[in-house]
């Protein structure tokens, strides 16, 4: 990759990366007309176009290996994000899970003096210094998904609701069977030892409790196919009765129906995480155990892009009144049900 050529770069103190100094600017993209009689609507006249094209931008994009549907469709969105914009050009590192090849590859955007970073790390704690050090040679990094240790180190974060995953999920389940407080409700967990998987279980424990009910049996595989499989297998056999089955992600959900399947168990429903079109589809067919899907946006980086061309550009969000762009953003987990699939469908991704 060739170093970019010498433009104008934006000093931070590390002690000043908490605050706005990226963001001095007000949220109209555009200079602002002249009151030419005096007075008028102020409110009227705060136009803003962000999507109106400015200055040439270089964004370095990194994110782990499309080992699942998730994951390849979190950096596709992304890619597809940038071509909206005439004023962006995305340099997309290669997907890895070596976290140090991860590290090479910031450190490489930062010899480059790209404008700003859009960063999903394999593991947020591992990547925290070489995006501290981004931020500190100016450059904002915006953070997905998987949170740095550090606040030091990015710009602003795009997270999904894994806490809210889990009370979706429960409270959708209250719904249907909170007039049976015997009912045997199971969970089929992602990896266990990752924060996103605890928070998941705790929100969903916590829902289930509002309405008398509680995990019965609980299993825990790996995000992966035959995870899923080997996880629904142990689960099926070791609960001759179950009412209502969560499965914290779809694409181990697809092992999970094949378990189903070969068990031969229908006298349960079973609620999606995630959000993929096959479940969506089993959703539409209205003859599946499958009932409900319970959304994690795969669409995290390529907010991330559109908050970085911001930050670069030193806008903000067009509909907020802050003069700048929020550290935090967090996705809602939208239940997907028969009633309004046709909403979600056409921008799921493919397990």
């Amino acid at each position: 990759m060739s170093a970019l050529r010498p433009r104008r770069r934006r000093t931070l103190a590390a002690a000043a990366v908490l605050s706005v100094a990226f963001l001095t600017a007000c949220t109209s993209n555009a200079p602002a007309e002249e009151d030419e009689g005096g007075g008028g609507d102020t409110a009227a006249q705060a136009v803003s176009d962000n999507d109106e094209a400015g200055e040439q931008v270089v964004i370095g994009f990194s994110a782990p290996a499309a080992d699942h549907g998730w994951m390849g469709a979190i950096t596709s969105a992304a890619e597809a994000e940038a071509e909206n914009y005439e004023d962006v050009e995305l340099r997309v590192a290669e997907g890895t899970n070596d976290v140090n090849l991860q590290i090479s590859q910031i450190e490489q955007f930062i010899n480059d003096g790209v404008d700003a970073i859009v960063l999903l790390p394999f593991d947020g704690g591992a990547l925290t210094d070489v995006a501290t050090r981004a931020m500190e040679a100016g450059i904002p990094v915006i953070n997905v998904d998987r949170e740095f240790s550090s606040p030091f180190a990015s710009r602003a974060t795009v997270l999904g609701d894994n806490y809210g995953m889990g009370v979706s999920a429960g409270t959708y389940i209250c719904e249907q069977l909170g007039d049976d407080p015997d009912a045997v409700v199971a969970e089929i967990a992602g990896i266990d030892s990752l924060p996103l998987t605890q928070d998941r279980s705790q929100g969903f424990a916590d829902a289930l409790e509002g309405c008398g009910l509680e995990v019965s049996n609980r299993v825990a595989a790996d995000f992966t196919v035959q995870g899923g499989e080997q996880a629904a297998a142990n689960l099926l056999q070791a609960a001759p009765e179950i009412d209502a089955i969560w499965n914290h992600d779809d694409d181990q959900g697809v092992g999970v129906m094949a378990a189903i399947e070969n068990a031969g168990r229908d006298e349960f429903f079973l609620v999606g995480g995630a959000g993929s079109a096959n479940v969506m589809r089993e959703i539409q067919s209205g003859d599946s155990v499958v009932q409900a899907t319970v959304i994690y946006p795969a669409t995290q980086a390529a907010d991330g892009i559109k908050l970085a061309r911001l930050v670069a550009h030193e806008k903000s969000l067009s509909d907020l009144s802050s003069s700048s762009v929020p550290r935090t953003v967090q996705l809602y987990a939208p239940v997907v049900t028969a009633d309004n699939v046709d909403q979600y469908i056409d921008s799921a991704f493919e397990s």
